[in-house]
């Protein structure tokens, strides 16, 4: 029994594991799951004048030294996302947020009934979900994004990688953003990491974005209960909708109920692996709102809030619909403007 416990716990202290690629897909980085799951998490921040400045409670661990570009905050269909820079990773970063539905349970709820309904461009039998395509493609959020990118190529080279992460819905739209980036932007060093994403498309769009997108990394928790849905219905799987590889599935494991830890499993090339996450029943909340120990959610449910301060009135434009971008400068040297933090005013 004690020689069961001491390799399990030399298991769970290397929890890095050597994953290895039999057939030429990218390989999983732990420790770069472990930064992107930050950067997710920071984004659910509502004081932008914190998240502009990288000060937040959230700002503080494997991402010190990010240097935010851009904020977008879309009042009207309450969406936020942020670009920006990180030296260490010499990549440019895009992170987009889940819903912030009043109640997350209504949400889960709706995306049992929603249908396929919107074709993918130039993707021959191709379809999408139409609210996800949209909250990407027709909103603030589209524009603001790839003008970020292009400032933050210009300043700091055109050699950087793009990295593009969420969680939830802000999962959904960072893959729709991966992909226009490599199609209707040309860039080729894209990758994607979400978690807890629900899927997409259906299987032809999933074979399209596998070809388009490889770098890309969908990870699952446990019992999560929104990369089950919409639902995968098993008598029409080229209609029904469908995840695009790959999945790594986190599932948490105990000993005797005291001993926890969590394995990492890398699934195989379909999106959909019999043996990873659709091994079990998707029936959890609380799954879905931490990844590896992070909080997946925003300090309270209120709907639509952020605080923002007086002085970020300077570096913020907004439209006639409210929309608000905060943008900073990024001269040719790759240095940003430093502002204060002053007082702040809510939103």
């Amino acid at each position: 029994m004690l020689a069961i416990f001491a390799f399990l716990l030399s298991f769970s202290c290397s929890r890095v594991l050597k994953l290895r690629s039999d057939d030429f897909r990218p390989v999983h980085n732990h420790t770069l799951a472990l930064t992107l799951v930050e950067y997710a998490s920071a984004v659910y921040m509502s004081d932008l004048s914190e998240l502009f400045h990288w000060t937040c409670e959230r700002c503080n661990g494997l991402t010190k030294g990010f240097q935010v570009i851009e904020i977008i905050f879309d009042v009207e269909h309450c969406l936020q996302a942020y670009v920006g820079v990180a030296k260490d990773l010499n990549a440019i970063i895009i992170a987009f947020r889940g819903t912030q539905e009043h109640s997350i349970q209504n949400w889960v709820s709706d995306l049992f009934w929603k249908q396929l309904d919107l074709n993918y461009p130039d993707m021959p039998d191709a379809m999408v979900h139409h609210g996800f395509y949209s909250a990407y493609h027709n909103t603030t959020v589209r524009p603001a994004v790839l003008g970020a990118v292009k400032r933050a190529k210009k300043a700091y080279g055109t050699n950087m990688k793009i990295m593009v992460t969420g969680h939830s819905m802000g999962g959904a739209m960072a893959s729709f953003c991966g992909l226009d980036l490599v199609v209707n932007e040309g860039e080729d060093n894209v990758q994607v990491m979400t978690f807890g994403q629900p899927r997409v498309g259906n299987a032809d769009f999933a074979s399209y974005y596998s070809l388009l997108v490889p770098n890309t990394f969908r990870i699952t928790h446990d019992h999560d209960i929104v990369p089950h849905l919409p639902p995968y219905y098993y008598l029409f799987p080229q209609k029904t909708y469908h995840h695009f590889p790959t999945e790594v599935w986190v599932k948490d494991l105990s000993f005797l109920n005291i001993f926890r830890f969590s394995m990492e499993k890398v699934c195989d090339n379909t999106g959909e692996d019999p043996t990873c996450s659709r091994s079990v029943r998707g029936t959890s909340i609380s799954d879905h709102l931490r990844y590896f120990g992070v909080e997946l959610m925003c300090e309270t449910w209120r709907q639509c809030t952020i605080v923002m301060s007086n002085e970020m009135e300077g570096l913020s434009t907004k439209d006639s619909k409210g929309n608000i971008l905060l943008s900073r400068k990024v001269p040719s040297t790759g240095n940003v403007n430093e502002t204060k933090t002053p007082s702040k005013i809510v939103l």
